[in-house]
């Protein structure tokens, strides 16, 4: 099989169900956007050590995956086999967060992204997943997505920034403070 197919040769692109559209469609944004934070954390995998933190940004990807095909199809399109995010998906991201979040200090003013690798990699994440989040919420205006996607993405944000601050904490790499 062949990994081109000249098909988008004039900017376009099907999505799942057949339809055509311009390859800058918001619909293609968003999932271009997902596609591209499954890519930073690959690489947050790539550098990282621990196990816990690997076993779930690798359950994160999985679920990415999941979740740019539900935005790569409209919801007119009716195919069993896509997996249609709802809000209770987040709850296992809550449970991490709250896990992580106990061997943290409890924060009393906004810190700067950065520390160990591993963190700086995680606020990069965090900070894809926010703009995810944004195209996300632009394209829910303008078409039905359901409100799974949108909870998931905020929760997965806050997951990351809870996992940065506890690879930086392992790490024994102290948390710079902001100061204005």
């Amino acid at each position: 099989m062949k990994i081109y197919t000249r098909t988008g040769d004039r900017g376009d692109t099907s999505l799942y169900g057949g339809q055509r559209v311009p390859k800058d469609a918001l619909r293609i944004e968003a999932y271009g956007t997902i596609d591209e934070l499954n890519s930073v954390l690959g690489t947050v995998r790539a550098v990282n050590t621990d196990e816990e933190i690997d076993s779930i940004l690798t359950q994160v990807q999985h679920r990415l995956f999941e979740l740019g095909a539900d935005l790569a199809t409209p919801r007119s399109v009716s195919k069993k086999r896509i997996k249609r995010f709802e809000p209770e998906d987040a709850k296992p991201l809550e449970k991490i967060i709250d896990a992580f979040g106990e061997h943290l200090r409890p924060l009393r003013s906004f810190i700067l992204p950065g520390g160990s690798p591993v963190a700086a990699r995680l606020h990069f994440a965090r900070t894809v997943c926010r703009r995810a989040e944004r195209t996300v919420v632009r394209l829910s205006r303008n078409e039905e997505i359901g409100e799974g996607i949108t909870v998931y993405l905020n929760r997965l944000s806050d997951m990351l920034f809870v996992l940065a601050r506890y690879a930086n904490h392992v790490a024994k790499v102290p948390e710079t403070k902001w100061k204005s």
